[in-house]
């Protein structure tokens, strides 16, 4: 869509265009961070809040398309901060909603002990391997209910058998040690019918080799490493098999794909009057987060700029102890523009968690219409 084209559909619908007062605008658009506590933090959603001014407030697909833009200001292979301009406050909850609990990652979800002598309890050891990363991609696995059968493609065994034969020395297990099973378990089959003198065989769950499946040929799967799942001392044992599966963070936290999400509005920091000489220099130590800056004038004066308004966290300590600080700097928040930072536990990068949340929201206001139609 051209930037005519929402002007134009917007004219067609017969909506004036008057624009607010520029204080009734602030209001809007801002929320006003006072030293006591936060001001005029709603959302205005009522479509003839300013009828009375000529001003159309109503939410427009036009004017979505021309303000809205997702702009990415850092990157890495673990975390992403990203810019979400022109976004209702309910809009970008969702994407946090969704990112935390409904993005489907494996994790492990049967611990099957044959030996733990170490001190940490079946339990507790259980529920650590199951808060493990499991570097793969989900999208590449079916879900496993409750009637179905486990198989190369909703199930990934691992196998865990260590042991300190070191007298004197602790040994830290790390996951490591989570050996990758490819075929399925490699645990003894256990029957009614086999006698003393037969031989137990060893069976496997998978029909098929999962390092045989072109998915799986180049990139093996494996976990996040450096992670301590117990010490034992000497003697001591653990031989366990994990098998994890496919699920949601709404279920357990340790589907999870993300360390943490989370979103705050852009800060906004403006000088009302000019601040100089030593209040300047007071000025710029009061701000922990180091927002401000002195500029040396041609006739030698000093004066204070706002060099770093996005590192503010509104602490509001620039405007604290008297002095008529709070005349002096105008704190706002900007209601429609989210500062987003997705922190990967390592499963996905960042940017396909983003976009997958994008997909799972879509198909949500799918459905929707389709109820409603």
């Amino acid at each position: 869509m051209s930037d005519s084209e929402p002007e134009a559909m917007a004219e067609a619908d017969g909506v004036p265009s008057t624009k607010l007062p520029p204080h009734l605008e602030l209001r809007r658009t801002r929320v006003l961070c006072k030293v006591d506590a936060p001001d005029n933090t709603d959302t205005i959603q009522y479509s003839g809040a300013y009828a009375s001014l000529g001003h159309e407030n109503s939410l427009r697909f036009a004017d979505f398309c021309k303000d809205f833009r997702v702009d990415i200001t850092r990157i890495s292979d673990d975390d992403m901060e990203l810019d979400m301009v022109g976004v209702d406050p309910s809009i970008a909850n969702a994407f946090r909603r969704i990112l935390l609990a409904e993005l489907p990652t494996m994790a492990i979800e049967k611990v099957l002990i044959a030996n733990n002598t170490s001190v940490v309890q079946d339990e507790v050891l259980a529920h650590r391997l199951g808060l493990i990363p499991i570097k793969v991609d989900p999208r590449l696995f079916d879900y496993l209910s409750e009637n179905d059968t486990p198989n190369e493609k909703n199930t990934i065994v691992f196998k865990l058998h260590v042991r300190c034969e070191e007298r004197g020395q602790r040994l830290t297990v790390k996951s490591n040690e989570l050996m990758w099973l490819p075929k399925g378990s490699e645990f003894l089959k256990t029957s009614e019918s086999l006698t003393s003198t037969s031989k137990p065989e060893t069976y496997t769950s998978f029909t098929c080799s999962q390092d045989s499946m072109p998915e799986f040929a180049g990139n093996p799967i494996r976990v996040y490493p450096d992670i301590i799942i117990s010490k034992l001392g000497f003697g001591q044992e653990i031989e366990l098999e994990a098998h994890a599966v496919k699920g949601v963070g709404k279920t357990h936290a340790k589907w999870s794909p993300v360390a943490t999400c989370w979103y705050r509005m852009l800060p906004e920091v403006e000088l009302m009057e000019e601040i100089e000489g030593e209040k300047a220099d007071v000025l710029k130590q009061k701000c922990p987060a180091k927002v401000f800056e002195i500029e040396d004038l041609a006739d030698g004066r000093k004066r204070a700029t706002v060099a770093r308004p996005r590192a503010c966290t509104l602490c509001r300590e620039c405007i604290r102890d008297g002095e008529d600080w709070e005349k002096r700097i105008s704190l706002r928040r900007v209601k429609n523009h989210f500062i987003f930072t997705i922190e990967s536990t390592g499963a996905l990068p960042p940017e396909v968690l983003f976009t997958e949340a994008v997909k799972i929201l879509e198909d949500k206001c799918e459905r929707v219409i389709s109820d409603l139609s």
